[in-house]
């Protein structure tokens, strides 16, 4: 265990994000979104099994051996917290670990942008942070509870699997369960979460119909749910909710959705001209035209309106990267990589703007 403890520590310390460990290859790290191999001893097949043996937690291990996969919460004195994932390849063990930072970041450290803040003040609704895995959806989404425990009095509750940012009561109280560990799934934390008493519920991750429709319950009697998906951009993820539920259920969910979104936020990492790392956002909050859209089922024109959106707030991916570019912060080159649409972009940073979603709209 001391090797592995070293291993963790030299992490930290090196800045990294992630630690691979897979049976006679090398330990890899991830610094800077790139793969780093690290001088350590190669880890043989019984190290790692004792490594599960002994950081797999009672309540995992049961699903480590049905699944042969796992997530869970390590915590290494004077080191820190790692989101954990455990699986098997060609039957052997391997571990994929993410250094949570033990201090959440705020809004202006992360680079988010300041929407987000009327976002996470909202009374009621809906706030979806959406976008690919390792996109930094946990830290914006611990960021956004953060901010409201150091500015609101309310009771606040989490569902998480597992638990990566660990709060303390600031003004609000919080309350944090993991699956597996203080409940047995999202579903059953969801069924009863209502009879808690929060003002706020953070859901980790929505999976599956019913953890939205609990989500939609919640918001719908006055409370602020705030939770992550995975689409690739903001306007696709009212059709990923939407695939969650029957076909002859779509109507219903779709002007449930209407009534109780409050926003949608998916964010891209883009290296930065320092040599770090900064969110692109895109911005869809549920204005009277995004909603009227959703209610219609007018789904293909919601990036025309988020286009156009400006001055309600809204801006897409490409605005976000230009405004990054021309603050400095970011490479064309970089902005081009993250771009959805790519030759758009170019046109912008040659002066040719093209209001393309006036005329979808109009």
């Amino acid at each position: 265990m001391e090797t592995f403890r070293r291993i963790l520590a030299a992490a930290v310390e090196g800045g990294a994000s992630d630690v691979h460990l897979k049976v006679d290859s090398q330990v890899v790290f991830r610094i800077n979104r790139k793969l780093v191999m690290v001088e350590a001893p190669l880890p043989t097949l019984e190290w790692m099994e004792m490594l599960v043996e002994n950081i797999v937690p009672k309540h995992s291990k049961e699903q480590l051996k049905q699944d042969h996969e796992c997530d869970f919460s390590y915590y290494l004195p004077n080191t820190g917290r790692f989101r954990t994932n455990c699986f098997y390849q060609r039957g052997q063990p391997c571990l994929s670990m993410r250094f949570v930072k033990t201090q959440v970041p705020s809004f202006e450290e992360l680079g988010l942008l300041p929407v987000l803040k009327q976002l996470a003040e909202s009374p009621r609704g809906i706030v979806l942070l959406a976008g690919s895995t390792g996109c930094g959806k946990s830290t914006t989404l611990a960021a956004m509870v953060e901010h409201i425990n150091a500015n609101s009095r309310k009771h606040i509750i989490t569902l998480e699997d597992p638990i990566e940012y660990v709060f303390e009561d600031n003004q609000s109280v919080i309350e944090q369960r993991e699956i597996g560990l203080d409940t047995p799934s999202f579903g059953h934390g969801l069924k009863y979460v209502l009879r808690q008493d929060p003002d706020v519920i953070m859901i980790g991750e929505m999976r599956d119909d019913t953890s939205f429709s609990a989500a939609m319950s919640a918001a719908d009697t006055g409370h602020l749910v705030l939770s992550t998906l995975h689409t690739t951009n903001a306007a696709q993820s009212i059709g990923r909710i939407l695939d969650f539920f029957k076909p002859d259920e779509r109507d219903q969910i779709r002007r449930q959705i209407a009534a109780t979104l409050q926003a949608v936020v998916c964010q891209r990492m883009v290296p930065t001209i320092a040599g770090g790392i900064t969110p692109a956002q895109e911005i869809m909050l549920n204005t009277g035209t995004v909603r009227k859209m959703i209610e219609e089922n007018r789904l293909e024109k919601l990036a025309a309106a988020i286009e156009t959106g400006g001055e309600e707030g809204m801006l897409n991916f490409n605005q976000h990267l230009f405004q990054l570019v021309k603050d400095g912060k970011i490479s064309q080159q970089d902005a081009l990589a993250k771009a959805t649409n790519a030759q758009a972009l170019e046109m912008n940073f040659q002066g040719i703007f093209l209001t393309e979603g006036k005329r979808i709209l109009g």
